[in-house]
């Protein structure tokens, strides 16, 4: 991941000469609304990690969800200062959950590990797919480069939870294929 931040920050450095020296139009309506979805991706994540921390038991997942938590939350924070410093309204968003202890979730409402790592697996690769979203329809620059930025984000923290849920064997992995007439080995 090294070579990736490295190379990120060199881009980053010679759009940063672009970025300072562009005029700065109004966002257009597919930049506001793709910052407008990804907060609201965003906060959803939020919510939705914290009944994971407060089912789960697990340390080394709830380190990841934890990381998960502090990342969205800090890309949170940055888009809503952004947006309002544009002038975008913000999105509603869900109701915070209460801290709960996980011992004390019924069995018929409790999530597994498995279905808890999915579930911020899929929510990641969103919010991944998102970022791009709005990264290529930005006309404006620093528009875009904030979401590369979100997006290498999220692949720095996707790396280290698929290594996770690999090991433990709670990646979903398809069907291999195996074309006909393939030599065997």
């Amino acid at each position: 991941m090294n070579h990736l931040t490295s190379v990120f920050e060199a881009v980053k450095d010679v759009m940063k000469t672009f970025i300072d020296n562009e005029p700065k139009p109004p966002l257009h309506v597919g930049e506001v609304m793709t910052c407008w979805t990804y907060l609201t991706m965003l906060e959803e994540e939020i919510a939705n990690v914290k009944i994971g921390l407060n089912t789960t038991t697990d340390s080394e997942l709830l380190n990841a969800l934890n990381g998960s938590m502090e990342l969205a939350e800090a890309q949170a924070k940055e888009l809503r200062d952004f947006m309002l410093s544009e002038g975008v309204p913000l999105p509603p968003v869900s109701e915070m959950k209460p801290k709960s202890v996980p011992d004390t979730v019924p069995m018929g409402v409790k999530l597994t590990d498995d279905e808890i790592a999915n579930a911020l697996s899929i929510k990641l690769v969103a919010n991944y797919m998102m970022c791009a979203n709005g990264a290529v329809q930005s006309v404006r620059n620093d528009v875009g480069m904030m979401f590369v930025k979100f997006q290498a984000e999220k692949l720095k923290f996707g790396a280290s939870l698929k290594t996770l849920m690999r090991d433990r064997g709670w990646i979903k992995i398809p069907p291999y294929y195996v074309p006909n007439g393939l030599p065997t080995q």
